[in-house]
């Protein structure tokens, strides 16, 4: 398990909740695992996620990793880094999780309202 002692993931993940509500309490539970990406995904186990550190990255070869690794019908891959915006994590990141899970917890939270009416 990586760590990286220049994020505070406490404070990264308060920051989104806006947008990832229960993101901050798996962390506090311990259920996201840190690991530094070396092209083998883990399988998530009792994790609700599993965030790869993808040192070196930049916007773009971020983006075309995410691309190519996006293919597993059982997980939702996201990415992020600093430039993405207001909710863009402090370093380049990969994040997979459960997708039939992250749906229930998008749908619990209303994500869905307006697509679905």
């Amino acid at each position: 398990m990586v760590k990286n002692q220049e994020v505070n993931w406490e404070q990264y993940f308060q920051h989104i909740r806006p947008v990832c509500p229960w993101s901050g309490a798996a962390y506090k539970k311990g259920e996201i695992k840190f690991v530094k990406w070396t092209g083998e995904v883990d399988p998530l186990g009792q994790n609700q996620a599993i965030v790869y550190i993808c040192e070196k990255y930049n916007r773009r070869r971020l983006k075309k990793l995410h691309k190519k690794i996006d293919i597993d019908p059982k997980y939702e891959w996201l990415w992020s880094e600093p430039t993405v915006g207001p909710n863009g994590a402090p370093i380049p990141i990969l994040i997979q999780q459960d997708k039939r899970k992250l749906f229930d917890l998008r749908f619990d939270t209303g994500y869905y309202d307006d697509i679905i009416g």
